[in-house]
């Protein structure tokens, strides 16, 4: 079984369209093509010629794919027509690309209620759809949709169907866990049944998510037969999702041992496009993600890290370089020596256990957690803390005053506006100044007023620009008056970006600290030393 060769099928651009609150622009859907076929995916599905005006440009303008296949997706003829005459059938097979994947039904309680065809005339839409399409184009896949509720309702009636398809000349046949309702004792049972009908290598699954089980399921498929899998990236879809291609992929390369189309270089691209596609999306990345997410492989527990730096195979299942992340070692109130000298080590500060400043920077870091500071997602903010506790960084600015206004008027236009207007005195370089800038609210008002300050003996401010901004109240029995933690990520033209955090019981007071932290790093890391 190991080293033998598994086919992958994406269908991120149709499937997980139907996402709720996802909605793919063709350029969105070019640009994820092009990330797929350069991972090694094998079988790209477009979208459903026909069906929307998206897919119809998208097909419009097909990309040009090295590796992958590109699919069109579509379903069997109807009753009472004949395949030829079919006009959903025809926009398929004319899309221009060269692979169609054709639904077609595989439980008999559709075949009678849904669509009121005998078992029949059921399998002669599917092998009419497939026989056609196969004269016309280089490879058809079919989709046996429901096929474990068909296959525990009716076992002849859902083989009767996939046999079907073979004999018409399908050169997949792909179990459908349409409702994701089957558990993986269950497929690994019907697979292992269903491969006296049809032979592995012919033989494909897709599973969604709605008992969590979705990578289980296509795991148990393969370890049954199947030699195709299909999913979607991050487990994009409809209800719960389909199965997740990002934690398969890996699964099968590193734990099973079997091959893929992409190789090791592509493997070490995973966590790239996963969060490339949550990029598109205008998503924050799932931090817990299996393989790819930012805490896949952190390390909090003092004990834990111990026990990695020896030896990392203690508490990582895998190398993370394996899969384009990295080791993450995490400061705060749990952490011991160990946390601390190895985060350290990975912001480049070489330090040795007796240092004497050492553990009062440990007690820093827990006191300032303990208030609210949250350094496991500050990155930058805890650099600063560090470096100014084991060496020192300059002060490139003292601020003395700042006052912030809000106005909310009608304006010249009959518009209902609310404007943000920030005074600020401060000091750079020893000189000192004073500014005034408006914003669309009050962080954005004070952040511009404190780079036109800096611009004049700092232009590198320019450069960088606020991503994100989250507010979180940590005390909130104190309601108005409670705690407040601003995070704030930043990112400059090179692409770095950067976290640093703030807290205040005045929000306004914690974002500044946020935001002094935030230039203050970009500072730092452009070479400034004084």
């Amino acid at each position: 079984m190991a080293g033998e060769r598994i086919y992958l099928y994406d269908t991120t651009l149709r499937d997980g369209a139907q996402t709720q609150g996802v909605d793919f622009g063709v350029p969105d859907k070019l640009a994820i093509a092009r990330e797929l076929d350069q991972l090694g995916i094998d079988y790209i599905e477009g979208g459903w010629p026909g069906a929307n005006p998206t897919d119809d440009a998208f097909f419009a303008q097909l990309p040009k794919l090295r590796r992958a296949r590109l699919t069109a997706f579509g379903m069997t003829r109807r009753s009472g027509r004949s395949a030829a005459n079919d006009p959903g059938l025809a926009a398929v097979l004319s899309s221009g690309a060269r692979v169609a994947t054709l639904v077609g039904k595989c439980w008999d309680f559709h075949a009678k209620v849904a669509l009121n065809v005998s078992a029949e005339e059921n399998q002669a839409m599917i092998a009419d759809s497939v026989a056609l399409a196969a004269t016309k184009l280089d490879e058809v896949i079919f989709d046996a949709e429901h096929f474990f509720d068909g296959y525990k309702a009716d076992p002849k009636f859902a083989l009767g169907c996939i046999a079907a398809a073979l004999k018409a000349g399908a050169r997949w046949i792909v179990l459908c866990d349409t409702n994701g309702g089957t558990l993986p004792h269950e497929i690994e049972k019907i697979v292992g049944e269903v491969v006296k009908t049809v032979p592995g290598d012919r033989l494909g699954i897709h599973c969604h998510n709605d008992t969590e089980t979705g990578v289980a399921n296509s795991l148990a498929a393969v370890r049954a037969g199947v030699r195709h899998v299909q999913g979607t990236l991050n487990g994009l879809g409809e209800r719960c999702g389909n199965a997740n291609l990002i934690s398969i992929i890996p699964s099968l390369m590193l734990k099973m041992g079997f091959k893929t189309g992409v190789d090791a270089e592509g493997l070490k691209h995973l966590t790239h496009v996963s969060h490339f596609l949550d990029e598109r999306l205008n998503r924050a990345p799932d931090r817990h993600a299996a393989y790819v997410g930012e805490s896949a492989f952190a390390h909090k527990g003092g004990l834990h890290v111990s026990a990695v730096e020896k030896d990392p195979r203690s508490y990582e299942h895998i190398d993370p370089d394996l899969v384009g992340n990295h080791r993450h070692i995490v400061v705060s109130d749990q952490a011991g020596k160990s946390n601390l000298l190895a985060r350290l080590r990975e912001i480049g500060i070489e330090v040795k256990p007796d240092h004497p400043k050492l553990g009062a920077l440990l007690d820093d870091v827990k006191k300032r957690e303990f208030e609210g500071y949250a350094y496991d997602d500050a990155g930058a903010s805890f650099e600063l803390l560090a470096r100014r506790a084991l060496d020192s960084v300059p002060e490139y600015f003292q601020l003395q005053s700042f006052r912030v206004l809000d106005e909310r008027r009608w304006n010249a236009k009959g518009k209902l506006v609310t404007l943000s207007e920030a005074t600020i005195k401060i000091s750079v370089k020893g000189q000192p100044g004073m500014t005034v800038a408006e914003g669309n609210g009050p962080v954005n008002a004070l952040d511009a007023a404190l780079r036109e300050a800096l611009l004049p003996a700092f232009p590198e401010v320019a450069e960088i620009r606020l991503t994100d901004y989250k507010v979180r109240i940590l005390t909130p029995q104190d309601a108005t008056g409670a705690v407040t933690r601003v995070m704030i990520e930043t990112t400059d033209r090179d692409g770095t970006v950067w976290s640093t955090c703030g807290v205040s019981t005045n929000v306004i007071d914690a974002s500044y600290n946020a935001l002094h932290d935030s230039l203050t790093y970009k500072l730092w890391r452009a070479g400034r030393r004084g």
